[in-house]
């Protein structure tokens, strides 16, 4: 299938003075047109294997695999100009925080327009135009005020907004969107995913989601995975993550607090030292 995604054993390395530090260590999934889970605690290796199928671990890190193809394309022997190309054009990232995403001194209309000129030869009027377009998309009203607006002066949900329209003006593939309703209150979260769901839906996307909020995850995907120190120690369906059999997993769930429930300390995750072998 056009867009499938292939990975295998990938291992993220980062060498130190004293050792080698493992941040993602032996992950194995494979993705279709569909909406993939990663969840886990800060640290445990999600947002590096999304940068990982980009190419922008930065440097010491080291990326390996026994397989890491899109579309049947080797992301590993590639060189630096099929990168470029894939990047944005076929696959493309949503990052966590528009204010450290934008650029501060470009009106956001111009960014926007800018990836559409980076990923298609276009003229500067028809690049203004898609990015009204899409900006249209992801329900931004009065979208030719908003083109010129710089981004200190948008809100949060409004700039993730943007970020989501740069990153699907070049019509990629496959998304990665690396926690982006942290930063957003309920009500701005639901309608930021709610033009996720549609946009993908209506696109025939893959989606890579990654959070930490697992009710989230559980009624927005398809397919989850859960993190632990590097490692996917669980893959299940989002619709059974409540019936999780990992200890780990099942922690995690008992850790979120309860509308109604009993007031007092949440558990805490009793670690086991086999779950890194």
């Amino acid at each position: 299938m056009s867009g499938r995604l292939v990975v295998e054993a990938l291992s993220v390395r980062y060498p130190t003075p004293g050792r080698v530090i493992e941040a993602v260590r032996d992950a194995s999934f494979t993705l279709e047109r569909e909406k993939l889970g990663i969840v886990g605690e800060s640290g445990s290796g999600k947002s590096t294997i999304g940068r990982a199928l980009l190419g922008l671990v930065p440097k010491p890190g080291s990326v390996h695999a026994r397989q890491l193809t899109f579309d049947a394309i080797d992301l590993l022997q590639a060189d630096r100009r099929t990168l470029r190309g894939l990047r944005g054009r076929r696959l493309a990232m949503v990052l966590q925080d528009p204010r450290f995403s934008l650029n501060p001194v470009m009106t956001v209309g111009a960014q926007v327009a800018e990836a559409c000129r980076a990923h298609a030869r276009t003229s500067r009027r028809a690049a203004r135009e898609r990015a009204l377009t899409m900006l249209e998309a992801v329900r931004i009203r009065a979208p030719e005020r908003v083109f010129g607006l710089y981004p200190h002066e948008v809100s949060g949900g409004m700039g993730q907004r943007i970020m989501i329209a740069m990153m699907l003006i070049g019509e990629p593939e496959l998304l990665i969107a690396d926690e982006p309703t942290s930063a957003l209150d309920v009500t701005v979260q639901a309608q930021v995913l709610a033009i996720l769901d549609d946009l993908v839906t209506a696109r025939g996307l893959g989606l890579i989601f990654i959070s930490h909020d697992l009710s989230l995850v559980a009624s927005f995907c398809d397919r989850v995975l859960i993190m632990y120190a590097g490692r996917i120690v669980e893959t299940c369906r989002a619709s059974e993550l409540s019936a999780a059999r990992h200890p780990y997993t099942q922690g995690l769930l008992a850790a979120l607090p309860k509308i109604g429930g009993t007031p007092g300390p949440l558990p805490v995750i009793q670690r086991d030292p086999a779950w890194l072998a």
